[in-house]
């Protein structure tokens, strides 16, 4: 979890000094957590009293117990007075909204954690998985509903998730859900709660749109910017961030001796495509290191068993797509590195934002390539990094050893003596059901938008509607038939009817030949 204690110069502040509920407060202390970090702080005393919030604060400084604490203090739980006189005992009363699964289930983690001694009972619904084990789990029952936008409506459609008595709704990581295309079903989503209700939007960054729907959607919000006042940057001060203008060539090596640097830990390894990320993957193992990959070419069940994993230290080198970036909350990552130039400033600090979390102290490797040089100098000067041209760097150059503390002398294999980890077979590949069950491309993850890596990256319409598309391109493209239904009936017969036509005509040659043979 991301949040851990901290202390002021004067005075400690504990969750107990904001009235969180002694459940709350003892659970959390179990784990350690004792104080609130800024934007907890902030959000804390407005969402207890629900009130609509808009929360920003960069990734990694706990905005998750900033609205997880409200949500489960403010849901009535079985076993009390205010359950049974709720209207429909056992209706969600609280829906999460996240744009990839990854992130749903760390959400969901961190409000079971938080609410361990508590009854409130949280369902995680996100596409990849069976619908029938998701179906069971909200027909019996359930106070807080985490999920993805596609799976959310999808269920939602077939009755079994009802919303009608939702008092709560959050959404985490909306800047996100924009650029994967979610905001339409977010937006569909909270037109099927009540409106009166408590709203809260969180993001690490707030463009146009997501400032547009909040004003829609929402009632009189208070906009909490929350930040560590000794950390005024872009980008947070626990990070140390280099950049190199790397060969292609070169890369693999580097990143082999990078991974032996000194002190380093997990390490997650940004690729631009999901190609790169199997093939890294592969030849960091044959290189010696425990590496696995995540993208969304990956059945469910093959992505949970990297991330646990990654966060069973059975693997310590993730090779990640975008569809990662923010649904992994592992705090003790050392170390990302970008293969190569993201996309915009927007994609970089979601990435380097998977280190230096929790007070700790990270490292942001970039590689970027001599085409992407004008790319870069555009994200430096977004954030600030006053490095626009970056060194040109190889697996040989000193500074590369000195910037990163690599012991001299360090070459591209990792030494067998030093080769412990399990690796990914230390982990059990869970048959997960649902519509990517044999790994191979998901179709539908969520939303109506496609992510950076080219793939749905939540959790959603999987099935019904991959199948009624596929038959719709096909009806389309062979037959020209506008109707659907129609297309993709009448598209057998006709390759029936062919396919019987020609057989006949096979046999009338047939016929034909031994006849003339006869003669």
């Amino acid at each position: 979890m991301k949040e851990r204690m901290t202390d002021t110069a004067e005075h400690t502040l504990t969750f107990a000094d904001f009235d969180v509920r002694s459940e709350i407060v003892e659970a959390l202390a179990e784990k350690g957590i004792i104080s609130p970090f800024p934007i907890q702080a902030e959000t804390l005393p407005i969402a207890l009293r629900g009130n609509d919030i808009i929360g920003q604060a960069k990734t990694g400084t706990g905005k998750t117990l900033g609205f997880g604490i409200p949500a489960l203090q403010r849901v009535a739980s079985p076993g009390t007075d205010a359950y049974e006189a709720l209207p429909s005992p056992g209706a969600p009363q609280a829906l999460i909204v996240a744009p990839t699964r990854e992130l749903a289930v760390q959400v969901a983690g961190d409000l079971t954690t938080a609410g361990s001694k508590m009854s409130a009972r949280i369902a995680t619904i996100y596409g990849g998985r069976d619908y029938e084990p998701q179906i069971k789990q909200l027909n019996a029952g359930v106070e807080i509903v985490v999920g993805t936008p596609g799976r959310l409506i999808d269920l939602h459609r077939q009755k079994h998730l009802n919303l009608k008595n939702v008092k709560i709704v959050v959404l985490d990581e909306a800047d996100e859900m924009l650029d994967l295309g979610f905001l339409p079903d977010v937006e569909k989503l909270l037109s099927y709660v009540p409106e009166v209700r408590q709203t809260m939007l969180f993001s690490a960054t707030m463009p146009g749109p997501v400032v547009s729907m909040a004003r829609r959607f929402m009632t009189k919000p208070t906009h909490i910017s929350a930040a560590d006042p000794f950390d005024e940057g872009v980008t947070k001060k626990d990070i140390r961030q280099v950049v190199y203008r790397a060969h292609s060539l070169d890369k693999d090596e580097m990143i082999a001796r990078i991974l032996q640097a000194e002190g380093r830990g997990r390490t997650i390894i940004f690729t631009r495509t999901k190609r790169q990320a199997d093939k890294l993957a592969d030849e960091l193992k044959t290189r010696g290191f425990a590496a696995g990959a995540i993208h969304g070419d990956l059945g469910q069940g093959a992505r949970e068993q990297a991330l646990r994993a990654f966060r069973n230290d059975k693997v310590d080198v993730l090779v990640a797509t975008d569809v990662a970036a923010r649904g992994i909350d592992v705090t003790d990552v050392t170390h990302v590195i970008n293969y190569v130039c993201p996309e915009d400033e927007s994609t970089y600090l979601h990435r380097i934002g998977r280190t230096g979390r929790a007070g700790q102290k990270g490292t942001a490797v970039t590689f970027v390539d001599w085409e992407d040089v004008p790319r870069w100098s555009l994200i430096n000067k977004a954030i600030g990094l006053d490095q626009p041209e970056p060194v040109e760097t190889y697996s040989s150059s000193p500074h590369l050893f000195e910037d990163l503390d690599i012991p001299k002398g360090t070459k591209g294999r990792l030494p067998r003596h030093k080769r412990s980890k399990e690796g990914l077979e230390g982990e059990e590949l869970e048959e997960l059901g649902g519509p990517d069950r044999s790994g191979g491309r998901n179709r539908r993850e969520g939303g109506s938008g496609r992510g950076r890596d080219g793939n749905r990256s939540g959790g959603g319409r999987d099935t019904g509607w991959s199948r009624s598309r596929s038959r719709r391109r096909s009806s389309g493209e062979q037959g020209g038939n506008t109707n659907d239904a129609a297309g993709s009936a009448e598209q057998p017969k006709k390759e029936g009817g062919s396919r019987s036509s020609q057989r006949r005509r096979r046999r009338r040659k047939v016929t034909k030949t031994d006849s003339g043979s006869s003669e």
